[in-house]
């Protein structure tokens, strides 16, 4: 089962990485045309599609194409012909064969419901968001009222709302969606459309679905107040993560670091807020003062920078069981935890290990194998309970449960400061109300997709700050 939701991520990931939604439509109205024949004896019998304008719509032209030889075949448009999306829909809907009859609107359409056999409903499949507007509300009501037999493509047009077809039959395309069951859609035909399931775990501009944009009247701190905990050793490290945060929406970002790196830190943009604490080094006796600016923000990150002195890495530990938001765990942090993993014990939240530090925190030696690195990834997630982004080649992100991969990114991106990024990124999207699992699959889409826009200009020269400058470009590209 797959959520409406999800649904939509995939489609958009699907056209990204190059996979014909063209083809995908041509088994998708295949299956449909199948299973009308087969279930619903559609054989000589007169058959009537009401179709919207998009992909749903595209969907029911190829089965009235595969079935015209079969049927007498009518397509009901909701929409002039000339508003269907440009692409795989418009396609097939030229190819719709000269003895199926094609009803440009606004045609009689309870009339048109009474004298058919069989009704298809091809209105608005998964993309539907809030209460159905018109022709599709009387399309939707001629279809009920009619007493006819319905199929829906996908699912139930109007679904979720307060007027829904109810059909006979529905074609659930690839998987049955979150909220489909026999009630509210009859009998459920799963349609195998091509989908494999190495395209359906690959992160793509699709997670950008997930990204809230702030309304209008939005005011400072709604879009997410973050908290970096970080520095003193390096000094660098602190500003990439609050700036990355920054770069990714933030409208607050707070950094916290010994005082040996506080004017660094606070040298590299004026917008970060910085607080300095004493010494050189996070210690015990900073604690507190950490918790209480940590009070009242939407996410930390911790780890970047720290360096790990063993009473650094003890405050860590203790650090992060004091918090009660979502946490980002990056860098030192994640040595700290390596230590003890039972501070993690209730916790929400990201951690980012390389390769290495994978090995760290679960003493387990990373397969060579993809899938089996795949599987000791989702297994240590759910061991620990807690959101695991494995950095690498190609980016392992689970919760225990979901898997993703991200393939964005280059070689150049060894260079120091990036994971600095990546960290902030993540904490920035998890500070905008995000799951863990959604900021961090998001958060190494956006890194990766940055970082490859920087090597085209800058090859093996790029740096992390490189990286930084591009995440507004990615925004620009995808939202």
């Amino acid at each position: 089962m797959i959520s409406l939701e999800e649904m939509r991520v995939l489609d958009r990931n699907l056209e990204y990485h190059g996979v014909s939604i063209e083809e995908l439509m041509e088994l998708a109205g295949k299956g449909i045309a199948e299973t009308l024949l087969e279930k619903m004896q559609a054989g000589g019998k007169k058959v009537l599609f009401f179709c919207g304008t998009g992909n749903n719509a595209g969907d029911g032209f190829v089965a009235a194409r595969y079935l015209e030889e079969r049927a007498m075949v009518t397509v009901a448009l909701a929409r002039p012909s000339d508003q269907i999306w440009r692409g795989p829909a418009r396609k097939n809907f030229q190819r719709i064969p000269s003895d199926v009859r094609v009803l440009e609107p606004p045609p009689d359409y309870d009339l048109l419901a009474r004298e058919a056999d069989i009704l298809v409903d091809g209105l608005l499949g998964t993309g539907l968001e809030g209460s159905l507007r018109e022709p599709y509300r009387s399309m939707v009501e001629a279809m009920n009222a009619s007493e006819r037999p319905i199929l829906s493509i996908d699912l139930p047009s109007g679904m979720g709302s307060d007027t829904v077809v109810r059909p006979q039959f529905t074609v659930a395309l690839h998987a049955v969606k979150e909220g489909m069951n026999d009630e509210l859609c009859g009998e459920i035909v799963v349609v195998d459309i091509g989908i494999t399931h190495e395209y359906e775990r690959l992160v793509g501009p699709g997670e950008f679905l997930y990204y809230p944009k702030p309304g209008l009247d939005a005011h400072k701190g709604d879009s997410g107040r973050v908290l970096v905990v970080a520095g003193g050793p390096y000094t660098g490290a602190p500003a990439l993560a609050g700036l990355a945060a920054y770069r990714i929406g933030s409208d607050v970002v707070h950094v916290v670091t010994p005082s040996i790196s506080h004017p660094v830190v606070a040298s590299f943009s004026p917008t970060l807020i910085v607080h300095g604490l004493p010494g050189e080094k996070l210690v015990p006796r900073n604690l507190p003062r950490v918790l209480e600016l940590a009070a009242g923000k939407d996410a930390v990150v911790i780890g970047p920078g720290l360096g790990r002195d063993p009473e650094t890495l003890a405050t860590v530990r203790d650090l992060i069981r004091g918090l009660e938001g979502p946490v980002v765990i990056d860098a030192d942090g994640i040595t700290a935890v390596a230590e003890d993993r039972s501070c993690l014990q209730g916790k929400r939240g990201v951690i980012t290990p390389h390769k290495m530090e994978f090995h760290k925190l679960s003493a387990e030696e990373l397969s060579e194998d993809f899938e089996e690195r795949i599987g000791q990834v989702q297994s240590f997630a759910a061991k620990l309970d807690f959101t695991v982004l494995l950095k690498g080649r190609h980016d392992i992100i689970s919760d225990g449960e979901n898997i993703r991969v991200n393939q964005t990114g280059n070689p150049a991106m060894s260079v120091g400061g990036t994971g600095d990024v990546l960290a902030g990124l993540v904490g920035g999207l998890l500070g905008k109300g995000l799951s863990p699992f959604n900021a961090a699959r998001l958060a190494a889409f956006a890194s990766g997709y940055a970082g490859d826009i920087a090597f085209r200009e800058l090859s093996y020269g790029m740096m992390a700050t490189d990286v930084l400058d591009k995440i507004p470009a990615v925004l620009i590209e995808f939202l």
